[in-house]
């Protein structure tokens, strides 16, 4: 795994073109993943704990970041809603690479009518803006954590499908895939053993860029109240509540907002980093 994500140069720097950036996306990424974990012991107040003394309070040395309207620390809430963020965007993703990869493989490798079936499917899928189509399944799941997850890793499927297909149809017509067949080597064999790890470098470098296309689809979603219900502290919520009050607490809607923007960029630097540190032109010209 670290060969894939990091690339040295003989005197130890990495040599990728935008490797300072994918340093800074990462760097941001582990700091956000760190606050997530230590939540309980970093965030400064309970996240639920409402006081209506202390309403639409600005930011201020008691609450860094103000509260909201029932009293809340935003703060506190933006460092809980980290890893609601995270677990939905890790876990949709990893849905979404395992079933889209399997069925990009399978429908690239057996052909036919099974091919056409897949490939239907997934341009029916394709033909939904995601963000639909996430609002679709939610709706009919219903609001949890466990729905959210599900409904952004179905958006998710279509383009791994894709990702993983195309590469399959060249790789099943090699000579090692052909010398696997000869010896006797069976098709499942052959998909794990000799089609899959040509594959997976490409599958994991998609998944970090479009980890952040399910958080930002998870904020989307929260925002409308398909999320995780209240009073779960979620970025997207959060947004929703501040957008309601605007005009007499800007705090509400803005911190929250920038903390999904950090998330989202920290991923796509790195998800940039990745895939210039494995695509071999660019090892050419290093």
């Amino acid at each position: 795994m670290s060969a894939i994500i990091l690339r040295f140069s003989e005197t130890g720097r990495f040599v990728s073109r935008g490797g300072a950036f994918a340093w800074v996306g990462l760097t941001l990424l582990a700091v956000i993943i760190v606050v997530a974990v230590l939540a309980p012991v970093i965030a400064p107040h309970d996240p639920l704990t409402q006081d209506i003394v202390n309403q639409f309070l600005p930011p201020s040395s008691e609450f860094w970041l103000g509260t909201d309207s029932y009293g809340r620390d935003v703060l506190s809430r933006i460092i809980y809603g980290a890893r609601i963020s995270l677990i939905v965007g890790l876990l949709s993703i990893v849905i979404a690479m395992t079933v889209g990869t399997i069925l990009g493989v399978l429908s690239g490798y057996i052909g036919g009518r099974f091919d056409a079936f897949v490939m239907a499917v997934v341009d029916l899928m394709l033909s939904f803006p995601s963000l639909l189509l996430g609002m679709l399944v939610a709706a009919v799941l219903g609001a949890s954590l466990e729905n959210l997850i599900i409904a952004i890793a179905v958006t998710e499927i279509a383009p791994f499908v894709r990702l993983a297909r195309a590469p399959t149809l060249v790789l099943k017509e090699q000579d090692f895939v052909q010398a696997a067949r000869s010896v006797g080597c069976s098709h499942g064999r052959i998909m794990r053993v000799h089609i899959l790890p040509n594959l997976i470098s490409d599958i994991l470098v998609m998944g970090s860029l479009w980890m952040a296309t399910a958080i930002r689809t998870e904020a989307s979603l929260s925002f409308i109240g398909l999320g995780v219900k209240p009073p779960t502290a979620t970025w997207g919520g959060m947004i929703r509540e501040g957008f309601e009050n605007i005009l007499d607490a800007w705090w509400l809607a803005v911190f929250p907002s920038v903390f999904v923007f950090l998330t989202v960029l920290a991923l796509n630097l790195l998800g940039d980093g990745l895939r210039d540190a494995t695509d071999p032109k660019l090892r050419l010209r290093d």
